[in-house]
C-alpha cells in the first residue's frame, strides 16, 4: 500500500494520534507531511509505504489556513490552550485599518518561532523548555506570506485567510498582527484548508476508516506522483533508468530544461523525483528520491 492520504483532522487529536490510527489499519510504514496542533483542524496529509520517502517534499509545499485571532488577551502558548499572560484594550477596528495592517505582513520576511514549538534546542524540544519556565533565543527563519485577507471582523476578534510558505507559525503571525493593531492577542482557532494540491473539500473523515477494511484506505489513496503533478516530467530510456536508479546522473537529450525538481518515469511508471541542472547546451538529471 503506497500513496498519500488526505485526512480531515478533527480538533482534539494530535497528528501522531491520526498517524497511529491509520498505521494500525494499513499495516505499513506511515508518517505525516507536517503536523497540525492538537486544537487545530483541517488537512493532514499522510504518507503510506513508499510515499514516506517523498513526505519531506510535500511538507515543503505552500499551506493555506483560515484563522481566528482573538484580540485583547495574550497567552504563553500564543493560542487558546495557554495561560493568560496579559490583557489590553482593543482599539476600534474597521476594514480599512485591518487591510492596511494585513498588507504590511505580505511577502518574504523573517519570523521568530514561538517557545511552544517542536523545534529542537540543544537536544530538547522548545516546548519542553517552555514548560520548565525557560526561554531561549531563537534564530529568525525565512518565511513568505503569499496572501492575507480579512474574512470577518467580530467583536474582539478577526477571522482571516492566509496562504504561506512551509515553516510559518500562524500563532506568531496572530501575535504580531495584534501588536500592529495596538493591542495583544492569540490564535483562538485554526483550520488548515490546503497543503500543496491537497484541499479540505477532498479530505477523508477519519471516522470513516474505523470500521472499514484496508480496501477503503486503498480507494482513498492518492498515487505517489499526485503531489507533484504540476511539475515537469521526464521519461528515461531503460539504460538511463538503470544508471539513474543507482545514483548516477544522466544527460537529457533535447531542448534545455529549466533547473528544478521533476517527476521521473521509466516505461510509464513513476520511479523518482529528480533535479535538473542546465549548463551550456546540456541538461543533466540527478536523483533526489528513488522509489525503487
Amino acid at each position: 500500500m503506497n500513496g498519500f492520504l488526505n485526512i480531515l483532522k478533527p480538533p482534539g487529536m494530535t497528528s501522531h494520534d491520526v498517524v497511529n490510527h491509520i498505521r494500525k489499519k494499513a499495516a505499513v510504514k506511515t508518517g505525516h507531511t507536517g503536523t497540525l496542533d492538537p486544537a487545530a483542524a483541517g488537512v493532514l496529509v499522510l504518507a503510506l509505504g513508499k510515499a514516506t520517502k517523498l513526505a519531506a517534499y510535500v511538507a515543503g509545499e505552500k499551506k493555506e489556513y483560515r484563522v481566528e485571532l482573538k484580540l485583547g488577551t495574550a497567552t504563553d502558548t500564543f493560542d487558546a490552550t495557554g495561560i493568560v499572560t496579559a490583557t489590553k484594550t482593543v482599539p476600534p477596528l474597521n476594514k480599512m485599518l485591518l487591510s492596511r495592517v494585513l498588507e504590511s505582513f505580505r511577502g518574504p520576511q523573517k519570523q521568530i518561532p514561538p517557545m511552544y514549538s517542536a523545534l529542537h534546542y540543544k537536544g530538547k524540544r522548545l516546548y519542553q523548555l517552555a514548560r520548565e519556565g525557560k526561554e531561549v533565543a531563537r534564530p529568525p527563519r525565512d518565511i513568505n506570506i503569499y496572501s492575507l485577507d480579512c474574512v470577518q471582523i467580530k467583536t474582539g476578534a478577526v477571522i482571516f485567510d492566509v496562504s504561506c510558505s512551509a515553516g510559518t507559525y500562524i500563532r506568531t503571525l496572530c501575535v504580531d498582527i495584534a501588536a500592529k493593531l495596538g493591542t495583544v492577542g492569540h490564535m483562538s482557532f485554526l483550520v488548515r484548508k490546503k497543503v500543496g494540491c491537497f484541499a479540505i473539500d477532498q479530505a477523508s473523515i477519519l471516522e470513516g476508516f474505523q470500521e472499514a477494511g484496508k480496501e477503503a484506505l486503498e480507494r482513498a489513496l492518492y498515487p505517489l506522483e499526485y503531489p507533484f503533478k504540476e511539475r515537469p516530467f521526464l521519461e528515461l530510456e531503460d539504460a538511463q533508468a538503470v544508471r539513474f536508479k543507482n545514483g548516477g546522473r544522466v544527460e537529457i537529450k533535447g531542448p534545455l530544461i529549466d533547473s528544478g525538481i521533476v517527476r521521473v518515469f521509466s516505461q510509464g511508471i513513476f520511479i523518482a523525483l529528480g533535479k535538473t541542472e542546465s549548463s551550456l547546451e546540456k541538461t543533466w538529471l540527478s536523483p533526489l528520491v528513488v522509489l525503487g
